[in-house]
């Protein structure tokens, strides 16, 4: 898998998904008609390829990049038990996990506590595995903008 072909299935499978890039990093945020206030423009996963984030996934490397998906709490200890405490004094969770292994899902660096995975560059088989959070953290987003869309109705 390379992150053009992670960014085109986020952005082909699921409808109204703003894909912003920024630094090189691409962020997914469900905003179908293109007018929620930056407040409001929360990522449901993010494409990240480089350390300007956290220094312990070593993305600096040659075709390194990392999927973040944030995942409800219950998948979150489904598959990685309770989430970590809050970063340490070097601005990511003590999980006991090498951040920097390829292919393999892990608690995400810093947004663990928020049940957020990740992955480094994704096989083929691992990235059909990351689909079903994928489409989960798609659903969360869409029903927080409803949500909110709710609560500021008529």
């Amino acid at each position: 898998m390379d992150e053009a072909a992670v960014i085109r299935y986020v952005t082909e499978t699921f409808p109204g998904v703003n894909a912003v890039e920024a630094s090189g990093d691409t962020y997914f945020i469900y905003d179908p008609e293109r007018d929620l206030p930056p407040s409001y423009q929360q990522p449901f996963a993010t494409l990240v390829t480089g350390d300007r984030h956290d220094q312990v996934s070593d993305l600096e490397r040659p075709g390194v990049f990392r999927l973040n998906v944030g995942v409800s709490k219950a998948t979150y200890r489904g598959l990685l038990g309770a989430p970590p405490g809050p970063p340490g004094e070097h601005g990511v969770v003590e999980t006991g996990h090498d951040f920097a292994v390829l292919d393999q899902v892990l608690p995400h660096p810093v947004y663990a506590p928020q049940s957020w995975i990740c992955v480094l560059s994704p096989s083929e088989a691992t990235f059909e595995r990351m689909k079903p959070w994928l489409a989960e953290a798609y659903g969360i987003a869409v029903r927080r903008v409803e949500k909110r869309a709710g609560a500021s109705g008529p």
